[in-house]
């Protein structure tokens, strides 16, 4: 599997399936309007956590990928996918409305892209529902959803394998974001690993201890 990090919540993944068919998984795509450079996509499977500008741009994807835009499961390709509702504010969606928390299984691995979620901590049974983790995909950057301390607690609480921080302050990036390096410090990760993608196996993940990876933006 390898996963790549096109900035704000816009991943790449290209996976393959047990009949080592390649499949291609998109996340978020943002609007150009957003202020940093958007890529050519294709993808088999688009997956769109709520309807703001910098997380729907439904358009920029070729390939007439199959769209899951909210909560269920999802088969495509065998690839499993489900859908959780959770709120993007602490005021139960008043302020800012709903997001949809997605967890993806291939190759042995579970992925959850948590949205641009704002709960201080996630419910008994969104974690229920989740369940565990290898990779964790968790806004970072504060102010249109969880600032560094609230992200550590939601960590803490899905104990992932891995840790990729996302939706955070980039150079030209328009919207008012703080940066990754708060996040890392009050989680307590003094090295990091930094990398352009991340190839990774079933086999290469260890219960022993979390890491961060911080992927740079492609």
């Amino acid at each position: 599997m390898k996963i790549t990090w096109h900035g704000q919540s816009l991943f790449e993944v290209i996976a393959k399936t047990k009949d080592k068919e390649e499949v291609r998984i998109i996340t978020d795509p943002f609007d150009k309007k957003l202020g940093i450079k958007l890529p050519k996509l294709k993808g088999d499977v688009l997956i769109i956590t709520h309807g703001h500008y910098d997380h729907n741009n439904k358009g920029a994807v070729e390939g007439k990928p199959f769209l899951i835009d909210g909560p269920g499961e999802y088969e495509v390709k065998r690839v499993f996918i489900k859908g959780i509702p959770a709120f993007h504010d602490s005021l139960e969606r008043k302020k800012r409305g709903q997001v949809t928390v997605f967890t993806i299984e291939v190759e042995g691995i579970k992925i959850c892209h948590l949205s641009d979620i704002g709960q201080k901590e996630l419910t008994e049974k969104q974690l229920e529902e989740i369940g565990e983790v290898d990779i964790l995909m968790i806004p970072v950057g504060g102010i249109h959803t969880l600032d560094a301390k609230e992200a550590s607690e939601i960590v803490n609480q899905v104990e992932p394998q891995i840790v990729i921080p996302m939706h955070y302050k980039l150079p030209k990036l328009k919207e008012k974001l703080e940066g990754v390096d708060k996040f890392l410090k009050v989680l307590g990760v003094k090295n990091s690993e930094k990398m352009n993608k991340l190839s990774i196996r079933k086999k290469d993940l260890s219960e022993e201890k979390m890491k961060v990876v911080i992927l740079n933006k492609e």
